[in-house]
C-alpha cells in the first residue's frame, strides 16, 4: 500500500499578555512537526492600555499575514486574585482573537493547565519545564529570553496534540462517554 502524502498545515499559537505576548508558529506534515518561528511582541513603549491592545492587534494581524497559518491556538486567560490583570489579560486575548477571525482563520482556546499537561504531562509544570521539553522537541539550541516564546510555541503544539485525541474529536469529555458515543471504535 502506497503512503498518501498529507496536506502540510500551518498553526499560529499565541500567549496573550498586556506587556510580552509570545507566538510560535509550527508545520506539521506527515504527523512530523517543524519549527518555523517563535518569538514576543513587547507593549513596554506603549503609554496606554488602548495603545498596548492596539499594537498587539496590529501585530497578531502581520503575523497572520505573515504565516498564512491555517488554525490558530490561544492560551486562554486563567482566574487570579487579580480581577483588574485578568481583565486586562482578557482584553489582550479578545484582540488577538479578533486580529485572526478577521482574516478568517478558524481560532481555538486552551487553558494554561490543559497546554502545560499536553507538553509536559503535568499540568503544574513551570514556565522553563515547559519550554525544556519543547527544547528538546523542536532540538531548539538557544532559548528565547522571554519563555512568553516557548508559551505561544506550547499553545500550538498542544493544539496539534488535541486534534489527535479521539476525545478531542468526539466531543466527548471522558473516555467512558467516548466509548458510549462510540461503541464501532471500541475492541473488546
Amino acid at each position: 500500500m502506497l503512503k498518501t502524502e498529507q496536506p502540510k498545515k500551518v498553526i499560529l499559537g499565541i500567549d496573550p499578555g498586556t506587556n510580552v505576548m509570545g507566538y510560535g508558529v509550527i508545520e506539521v506534515s506527515n504527523k512530523k512537526l517543524k519549527l518555523i518561528s517563535m518569538g514576543v511582541v513587547k507593549t513596554s513603549d506603549f503609554q496606554t492600555h488602548y495603545d498596548k491592545i492596539h499594537h498587539i492587534f496590529q501585530r497578531t494581524l502581520s503575523l497572520v499575514k505573515q504565516y498564512d497559518p491555517d488554525e490558530v491556538a490561544l492560551e486562554a486567560p486563567f482566574f487570579g486574585k487579580n480581577v483588574q490583570s485578568m481583565l486586562k489579560l482578557g482584553r489582550a486575548q479578545g484582540v488577538a482573537m479578533v486580529a485572526a477571525l478577521s482574516m478568517d482563520k478558524k481560532v481555538f482556546e486552551y487553558a494554561p493547565l490543559k497546554i502545560k499537561q499536553s507538553i509536559t504531562g503535568s499540568g503544574g509544570a513551570s514556565k522553563e519545564q515547559v519550554a525544556y521539553f519543547l527544547k528538546s522537541m523542536f532540538k531548539i539550541e538557544i532559548l528565547p529570553k522571554e519563555l512568553d516564546a516557548t508559551d505561544g510555541l506550547a499553545a500550538a503544539v498542544c493544539h496539534h496534540l488535541q486534534q489527535k485525541n479521539p476525545l478531542q474529536k468526539s466531543g466527548a469529555s471522558s473516555w467512558s462517554e467516548f466509548v458510549k458515543k462510540n461503541p464501532n471504535k471500541v475492541v473488546k
